[in-house]
This record gives structure tokens, sequence and C-alpha cells, in this order.
């Protein structure tokens, strides 16, 4: 609604004014005015102003106010079906390239008019629906002929198809315009108009299976004549190709077969002139090759294509092969070239990534896994530094590219070097002398320093090294702080803080245990078993679940001995016994002879129980001695099941079942006189594996935690996304943005 303000209205006649006046002040006098605009295309539509004078006093000012009529004016009758049938019509005229009758700004106008009727979308079906018509008939007179026709003549008949129906479609939207930026526009799931032309294009032409390989098959064809040396169609190609990608089908149909193609021509190709030329002269044709996959990438192809496709090809085989000096001539070719290192540059780091992916990614190769990334990572340093001059391009870049496809597979990787260095540090290891050992950690580390989730790393590193220390494994202690002050060195002083305190705890077990002998000498204890004690922080260590067995009365009496001697020391701490670390050595007799036997503590309370009877069933030795079920069945198995069998079972068998009997087995015999019979409790099962992993993730969650609260300690007020960037940058292992965080 307008308002206006006007003074007084002026008169020629005196007496006209003055009778105006009054009846202005008994009513409001309403004029309208109507006014009907005609078109072209039968509408009539009509433009309406109201004016109202409101009431006021003489001499005052006037308002003017604007009203619309309350009423909509209707649509003629028939109106819709014969502006549609007009609309029909220019669209077949442009679909067959006929002059249309209509003045095309009269079937602008014709469209707008529907689409303020509300017809909208029954308008954007209607055209969907024609067009559709038309592309479907337009498929069978291209199909019919497609068997007798050449590929060259098929490829011609397919971009004239194309090209018209793009023509066709252009001026079908400039007639549509205004359905296509009000409708369309508004309704996010419907596609435009031109897109609408190209979905159904994609749908009935070249998503048909016969018509799109003849297609592609053609344009390889067009290619490949090209690559022998004949002229071709260039323009004809970059038409086809440009079809392709906007139908967004370039990729999945065109490009993966293209590249396919040309790695077996050029590896084929590769292979067959390194037998007959001589280096310099390969090397020469090599050049050529990739200038003209240059050109052929400017002039027709899309330039997503990944590009240099022969060097890629020449470059794996020579790398696969080792061959040096040819690697050295190859990087002194692309020296004198611009751009030539760039090129090479990216086929490396290609090269890096994928050859390092198929040694991380299979789970079958997680045996060899961390050595094969040693011998890989001395082959790329070899090369660097003979054949690429020891560039710092391709060594920053090498780097990049090893971080990139070792954490493809989060986590086990990381697992798997700690693995790696358990079994060189480990006792018994004579791979290696302290030398070899020492430059074999230098690596590893360099290895390391590539992994995200070093947390992991830590986790595992700190079990086996747990289990090293406790059971005197360890081969050589200097190695093992040699490797704790490179990681140290690497992580800082914090990440090693719990493995340095395991140190300490062995060192200061030590002192105790020689103050307990002193302390024993003055106490009058009956028997002869020596016990051993290890003090550990049970912040240092990994966590072990205690398990209540029954000792034998002796075992009980020491332990309450010691106890007694460390709270004398040390008054306020609390000891727990874990069952599970402990092990024993054993005097054995048997008919060969005397030997002793170095067990665990469960299996050492089994093998006790044969000292009071002759045969004991599972479920006896279990009441026994309260090893729980599955710790029970795994140490039977290795007491009567595997290399060194001191009981025999009955009946025989690999697996432990209810209702075996057990009996000592006096005919054992072995070589050796000290004999080590498997811990089984000491090697990793699927469940402690899984258990270290989820206490990482536990760990993980308790730093971001604190890292939200010491963010926003300092920031106070943050938005989530500018949260989570803060939280990234502190965090030193990878995370996923899951739900929201909410700090009250």
């Amino acid at each position: 609604m307008a308002e206006e303000s006007s003074s007084s209205s002026s008169s020629s006649s005196p007496t006209a004014a003055t009778s105006q006046q009054q009846q202005l002040k008994n009513k409001s006098i309403l004029i309208s005015s109507v006014a009907s605009v005609h078109h072209a295309n039968g509408l009539a539509k009509s433009s309406t102003t109201t004016s109202s004078f409101a009431n006021s006093k003489p001499g005052s000012a006037k308002k003017l106010v604007i009203k619309n009529f309350k009423d909509k004016p209707k649509l003629p009758e028939n109106y819709t079906d014969e502006t549609w049938q007009k609309l029909k019509e220019a669209v077949e005229a442009i679909q067959n390239s006929t002059s249309i009758k209509y003045n095309l700004e009269e079937l602008y106008q014709a469209v707008e008019n529907l689409c303020s009727y509300k017809i909208s979308a029954n308008l954007y079906k209607q055209l969907r629906q024609i067009c559709e018509d038309h592309i479907k008939h337009l498929k069978i007179s291209l199909t019919y002929f497609m068997d007798s026709l050449d590929s060259v003549l098929f490829l011609k008949k397919i971009d004239r198809c194309w090209q018209n129906h793009c023509r066709q479609m252009i001026m079908i939207r400039s007639i549509f315009l205004f359905l296509d930026r009000t409708y369309v526009l508004q309704n996010s799931m419907l596609p435009s108009i031109w897109d609408m032309g190209l979905e159904l294009f994609r749908a009935h032409i070249i998503s048909d299976q016969k018509v799109q390989n003849k297609t592609i098959d053609g344009i390889l064809l067009l290619i490949e004549r090209e690559r022998n040396g004949e002229a071709i169609d260039r323009s004809l190609l970059r038409s086809l190709l440009s079809m392709l990608s906007d139908l967004q089908i370039y990729q999945d149909s065109f490009e993966q077969r293209f590249l396919e193609e040309t790695n077996r021509l050029y590896a084929a190709e590769g292979q067959k002139l390194m037998q007959e030329r001589e280096v310099p002269e390969y090397l020469h044709h090599v050049n050529k090759r990739l200038e003209e996959e240059a050109d052929r990438l400017i002039t027709y192809l899309d330039q997503t294509t990944h590009s240099r496709p022969t060097l890629g090809v020449e470059l794996t085989f020579l790398l696969d092969e080792n061959r040096i000096q040819d690697l050295s001539l190859l990087y002194q070719l692309f020296s004198r070239v611009r751009g030539g290192v760039q090129v090479l540059l990216q086929q490396w780091i290609e090269y890096i990534k994928a050859f390092g992916s198929t040694i991380v990614i299979k789970s079958e190769k997680d045996k060899t896994m961390v050595q094969e990334l040693l011998d890989f990572k001395d082959k790329v340093d070899h090369i660097i530094d003979i054949c690429f001059l020891k560039n710092e391009k391709f060594i920053n870049a090498m780097k990049k590219a090893f971080e990139t496809f070792i954490n493809k597979r989060p986590n086990k990787p990381a697992e798997l070097i700690a693995k790696y260095v358990d079994s060189k540090l480990r006792a018994g290891n004579k791979e290696a002398t302290d030398e070899e050992l020492e430059k074999m950690l230098d690596k590893i580390m360099i290895i390391f320093r590539f992994i995200y989730g070093k947390d992991v790393f830590e986790a595992f590193y700190k079990k086996d090294l747990a289990k090293r220390l406790l059971v005197g494994k360890s081969a050589s202690v200097d190695a093992e702080k040699s490797m704790l002050s490179k990681l140290k060195h690497e992580c800082g002083a914090a990440f090693t803080s719990k493995l340095e305190g395991m140190f300490k705890d062995m060192e200061l077990s030590k002192d105790i245990m020689i103050q307990f002998k002193q302390y024993m000498q003055n106490q009058n204890v009956p028997g002869n078993i020596e016990l051993t004690v290890n003090i550990l922080t049970m912040g240092y260590w990994p966590t072990y679940v205690p398990m209540e067995v029954h000792l034998p009365p002796e075992m009980v009496k020491l332990q309450e001995i010691f106890k007694t001697f460390y709270l004398g020391k040390h008054s306020g701490r609390k000891l727990q016994w874990q069952s599970t670390l402990g092990h024993c050595v054993l005097k054995a007799e048997f008919k060969e002879g005397k030997k002793e036997l170095q067990v665990s503590l469960f299996q050492t309370l089994v093998l006790l129980m044969f000292n009071e009877g002759e045969e004991f069933s599972l479920e006896e030795i279990k009441q026994a001695t309260g090893i729980e079920d599955g710790e029970l069945r795994r140490t039977l198995q290795s007491l009567a099941c595997g290399k060194a069998r001191v009981l025999a079972k009955n009946p025989k068998g690999k697996d432990i079942e209810d209702g075996d009997k057990f009996i000592c087995n006096d005919d054992f015999k072995h070589k050796l006189f000290r004999i080590k019979i498997n811990q089984i409790q000491m090697k990793e099962t699927v469940e402690e594996q899984a258990s270290t992993t989820e206490r990482v993730f536990q760990d993980r969650q308790y730093q971001i935690d604190a890292a939200i609260v010491r963010i926003m300690k300092m920031r106070k007020t943050l938005s989530h996304n500018l949260l989570v960037s803060e939280v990234y940058n502190q965090l030193k292992f990878p995370v996923k943005v899951g739900t929201s965080v909410f700090l009250n």
C-alpha cells in the first residue's frame, strides 16, 4: 500500500471547492481506475489502482492509499491447454529444426503467465516428457544403423547428435527461462532444464551399453592410430571427450580404459625397445613419447586425466628392476628439460605411494611388513643418493610419500614395528652383532617417524618390554637403553617417562632383594624355597588383571614374610601379588635322571600336585589350584601336549577336554638339564591384543578431553569448528570428528 501526502486541491471555481470540502467532511470518496493491457497471446493482464482519501480537516494534508483487488483475475477458459499446445509446437519445431510460428517473446510471456498461476509443476513435467520422447526417438534412429557404420562414421553421427541436442536445449531453455529461474530454482531436488537435458541424454543414449562401448572403442581406436603416426580428426575427439566430461562419465567409462590401454602399450613397447636400442637412444624415444602425450593432454584429453602415462610406466619398470644406471641417465635427461625434474618428481611420489601401499594394506603381509618397509627404504635412499644426486626435493617427497601410505592402515604398522623391535631385542636373537643391532634400531626410528599412532607403538612396546624385563629375556641392557634414548630424543621425555620408570623399578627391586636376603638370614624359615620379588609401580607398567590362586602353604608364608619386611621399610604402601607374572624353577626327577624345569607359576601349581598323587582329572586340578578355566586348559596343554611333555594325558589329543585325566610322565626324556617349557600366559593372545588397543583408545579419549579443557580455559569462548581445529593441532594421533562436544 503506497501512501502519499498532498496539499489542498485547487479549483477554478471557489464554489466547487467549497462544495467538495463539504462532502469530504461527511465521508471518504473512493476513486478507482482500472486499466487493461492486452497481449498478443490473448491473455488480458489487468493492472488496478485504487486511491482513497481519508477524512481530514480543511486545509490539512491528505493521504493517498493504493490498494489491490482482493480477487486475482481468472484465466480465460482453455487458456492453459491452448498455451501448452503453442509451447509444445515450438519445442517440436526446435527439435525438428523447423521454423517456429510464434514470437519468442510471446512464448516467454506465456511461460511466465502459466507460472504465475501455479501451473509450474505440471509445465516442468510436460516439458521433461516431450524432451524424453524426442531423445528416445533419437536413440532408435541412432542404433538402427549402428552395426553398419564403421567406427569413425559412428563417432561423427553421435557427435552430430550431441551437438544438435545441446543447441536445442539452449533454445528450449531460453523459452522456459522463467520456469527455470523460479520453480526449478526453488526446488533443489529438480535438475535445471539444461541438467535435465544432460540427464536424459546420458540415461537413454550414452548409457546404452552398445552405444557406449562403440563410442569408447572408436575414441581409443583414433588415439591408437594417432600414436602409430596416422593423421586423425582431433576436433572430433575433443568434442566427444568433452561430451563424456559434460555427462559426468568421462572417468568411469573412458579414463580408466584409456590408462589401461596406455600402460599396456608402453609397457610392451618399453620392454621391446630396451632389448633393441641403446640407453641414450631409448631415453630419446621416451622423451619424444612424453611430448606427444603432453600435447594429447592439452589438445583433447580432459585435464583431470593422469598426465605423463608413459613416464609412469617406464619409471616403474626401471625402479622395479633396480636399473641404477638407466635411472641416472633418466634423471640427467629430465634435468635438461624445463619442468622435467618436477614431472619426474611427481612420478617418483606416485611410485613410492603405490609400492608402499602394497606392503602396508595387505594383512597377509603383516609378518614381513616391517622388514619389507626397511628394505624398501634402503632401496629408495640408495636411488636418491646415486641416481638423483641427493636432490632435496626427492628426499622430502620420499618422506611425505612414506608418511602417506604408511598411515593408510591406522595403528597396525605401529603395532608391528613395536613387535619387530621386541624380536630384535629379545634374548636368543643371534642375527646381528651389537653394532648391527644399533644400525637396525636407527633404521627403525626412521620408519617410526612416519607413523601417526605413536601411542599405539608405545602401548605394545611397553607390554613387550615388560615381558623382556620380568622374565630376563632382554638380549642387551645397553641396547634396551639405547632404544629408550632414541625414543626420548624423538618424542620427548613425557613419551618415555613410564618406560624409564620400568627400568628404575627393576634396579630398585635388585637392591630390595639384597636387603631381603640379609633379612631372611635372621629368620628361622623351614624349607628350601628361594623367593625373588620384583616391585612394580602400578602407573609405569601395563595393566595386569589379578587372579587369585591357591598357593602351597610354604609360598604363602614366604609372601607374608616379604610383606612384613617391605611394609616395615615403606609404610603406607599396598602390595598386590600378580600371579600371572610369576615363574619358578622346579627340580624334578624322572627315570632318565634329574632335571630342572623353568615354568610359570600356574605350571608350577599343577606340577606340584603330582607330589601328592599319581592321577588327577581336569576338574580336580581346577578345584585344587583355583586357576581360571581357560588359563588352566592352556597350562595343561603346554605340559601335556607341547614339545616337553612332562605330563601324559588320557585320552590323547591336542586339546584339553572336560573329563581328561593326567599323570606324571616318568619316561620323559630331554637332552638338556634345564628345560624351559613355554609360558603360555606370557604369550600374546587375541584378547590381550584387543585389550591393549582398547586401552590406547581410552587414553586417547582422556587426551582429547584434557586438550579441550586446556583450550577452553585459555580461549574462554570458541566456536565448534575452531575448537575442533585447535584440538587437531594439539593431538599427536589421528582423530575423526564424531559428535559435537559440549562442555558444562
